[in-house]
This record gives C-alpha cells, structure tokens and sequence, in this order.
C-alpha cells in the first residue's frame, strides 16, 4: 500500500515543480498544502490521515498536544538540522522519526544585509514615492564608517560581518559564549554585551532561539541604542521583546527595525509592525529563494525514498 504524505505551508505554491515528487512512484500519495490551519482543530483534522509530514521550517508547529493525535504518524522530514517548531521528545513517544535536510548558507545572510540596504537608505518609501509620481523623499544613510553590531557571530553572522567589512564599516560582536580570539579572527572587534548596543549604528541579530535567547533584546538593551539607530532581526522574532521593541519605535527612541521574523507568523492582520512608517517587514524570506527551494525539496525526497526503502525491506 501506498503511504500518504503531505507538503505543508507551500506559501508560494512552488514545491510541486522544485523537486522530483513523482521519483517516489506508486509508493507515495503526496498532497500540498498551500495555506496554514485556521487553529488547533483544523490542523488536527487536516493532518489527522497522513503518516509523513514534510515541513517547511517553522511554519508549522508539531508541538506534543498535536503529535498525539495523529496516530498514523510515522515520518517527519524538516528542513534544516534542527527545529524549533517540533517537539522532539513528543516524536520519539509516539514512535515517530524525524529526518532533516541542510540548507544553503547564504540566503539568510543576503536578505539580511539587503534589509539593512533597504532600511539605511530609505529605499521603500523612495520607490512608493515614484510610484505615486513624486521624486526624492527623506534622506538615507551612507554605511560607510558606520558601525555594525553583530549580535551571535556564528555561521550567519560571520557572513554578516564580511559584508559590513566591504562597506568599510567597523564591526563588533558579542555572544555569551564568543571569545576575543574567535572575534579576532573574523577581524571583529569582541565587545560587552552593553558596549554592542551603545556603539552600534546597526544592530543585526544572529541567534539560536533558546530559553537563554529568548528576549534577550528587551526594554533595557534598547534604551542603550542610539536614537539614531536601527534593529534588524533575521533570525527569530521572540530573541526580541516584541512589546519593548513596539514601545521604542512609537516613542522613536531608535530610528526603527527592519523585521523578517515575529513572535505569530502570519503576522496578524493588525498587528502594528505593519503600520509603523520606521519599520520595513518582510514575511519571513529569509531562506526562500530558488535555490534554497530546490536543495531542500530534493533532499526531502531523497530522505523520503531512502524511508521508503527502509520499510519495504
């Protein structure tokens, strides 16, 4: 018999033709999913006939009040190593395995610094204003001789700073765990943890969201900031208190935050940061482009025939 496999959360109705689903044969019946549950009960009820789950990162969450019923679960494949989004000890109760992909290192990183771009020098109120026929609006912000404060120096936010590097900007780091040689040999300054936000004229966040991370950046750390400063966060939403942030930008006490992640994804429909004229959102694009698509569709189906296999013999 054939084993049943839906594709969640394909925002952009793309994974269909990004991978080669129909190599799996009359061993697998795959439906995609395009929009995410209204709640709890249409989730259950919508995922309840289905023994593979394929993710699409975080979008999804397969928490233990979920994962218990769904007793035809058997395989859950994620993009990426790690995920936040599934509660492992949960999976591993209910006899489920769960396999993961990679993903390409460097999407996030260039949407990061293209928001950063977008944000410095007023892009997006510049192109609405040619669009609604006018011509220059506000000025923007040269990044040269700025500085940029890297908030967790690892895969991600080394590539950050190389960036910032070719913009001729000074760039400093601090992590609990980063030392002054591991700065040092990125060609990074190591700061304390206040010193970051003081002197930084951008500050970008790089962090695993963990209960030690989990609103690390909250009302303090944002009145160190400079009034002239802006917050980006590609990481996750709740490493950044989201009511501190909200209070600072309506107060204009830093000059705003460019936001690809959120506590709720989908962001509400009212919520403010899609109102707020200091802040630049994107819906959470950090790893979505063509080839970041392609490499974790493929390796889906890759680790769902070797399952398959696996159970055929």
């Amino acid at each position: 018999m054939s084993v049943s496999v839906a594709v969640l959360d394909d925002y952009q109705r793309v994974a269909e033709g990004l991978a080669p689903w129909s190599s799996l044969g009359s061993g697998a019946v795959v439906t995609f999913f395009h929009e995410p549950a209204r709640d709890h009960r249409e989730l259950v009820a919508r995922l309840r006939p289905f023994e593979v789950l394929v993710l699409m990162r975080e979008r999804t969450r397969l928490d233990a009040a979920l994962i218990e019923q769904l007793p035809n679960l058997r395989l859950i494949v994620s993009p990426g190593k790690t995920n936040a989004a599934i509660d492992y000890e949960a999976a591993k109760r209910a006899g489920v395995d769960i396999v993961g992909t990679e993903t390409i290192p460097h999407a996030t990183p260039e949407l990061t610094w293209a928001l950063i771009l977008a944000f410095a020098r007023n892009l997006v109120p510049q192109v609405n204003e040619v669009r609604a026929g006018g011509w220059q609006v506000g000025l923007g912000m040269e990044l040269s001789g700025k500085t940029l404060g890297i908030l967790g120096l690892g895969k991600v936010g080394a590539r950050v700073a190389r960036y910032g590097q070719a913009f001729g900007m000074r760039v400093l780091a601090w992590s609990e765990n980063l030392t002054r040689e591991t700065a040092a040999g990125y060609d990074v300054e190591w700061v304390e943890r206040d010193e970051l936000f003081r002197r930084a004229d951008v500050l970008s966040i790089h962090m695993v969201l963990s209960a030690r991370s989990r609103g690390l950046v909250a009302d303090r750390e944002l009145r160190l900031m400079k009034p002239s400063a802006f917050i980006v966060n590609t990481s996750r939403g709740p490493i950044v208190s989201e009511r501190a942030l909200i209070a600072a930008l309506q107060e204009h006490r830093i000059a705003g935050a460019a936001l690809d992640v959120f506590d709720q994804e989908p962001l509400p429909p009212e919520h403010p940061f899609r109102r707020l004229d200091n802040v630049l959102a994107t819906p959470h694009i950090g790893y979505v482009g063509q080839a970041n698509y392609r490499h974790i569709y493929g390796q889906c189906v890759e680790s769902l025939r070797a399952w398959l296999c696996r159970r055929a013999g």
